[in-house]
């Protein structure tokens, strides 16, 4: 288990391979000067629950692993991160993605709100 420590004071445990990917995400935003929220659940160890910190490029981030090798990241894995690091809702923790499923499909059925261009709005309204 490796250990994620933000701004030296809030401190939550991930197997290192799901740090391995939040990290990257989380890194890559962090880069671009982009703030967003990051939640993960709560282990029932601390009383459950769930905790929500707001990334942004001014706050210390420490990523400890416990293992000394670096994970394969997992191309669907990253792309399912930030896909919600880049919503409204900010990251969270999701399962890894079967790899063998199509990732279109995959999208598809994660999306459930689709922005309707102004013209097809306006065009609706006057039929």
């Amino acid at each position: 288990m490796g250990k994620f420590i933000y701004d030296g004071n809030v401190k939550v445990d991930f197997e290192d391979r799901l740090l391995a990917h939040l990290q990257a995400v989380i890194m890559a935003k962090v880069r671009r000067g982009e703030s967003f929220p990051f939640t993960w659940k709560d282990d029932i160890s601390t009383g459950g629950g769930r905790t929500t910190v707001y990334i942004h490029p001014n706050v210390s981030l420490v990523f400890k692993y416990h293992g000394s090798r670096t994970p394969q990241l997992s191309p669907a894995w990253l792309h399912a991160l930030s896909y919600n690091a880049n919503s409204g809702r900010g990251l969270y923790v999701i399962p890894e993605p079967d790899e063998s499923a199509p990732r279109e499909s995959a999208q598809r059925e994660e999306m459930v709100f689709r922005e309707v261009p102004n013209e097809q709005v306006g065009a609706s309204a006057h039929s």
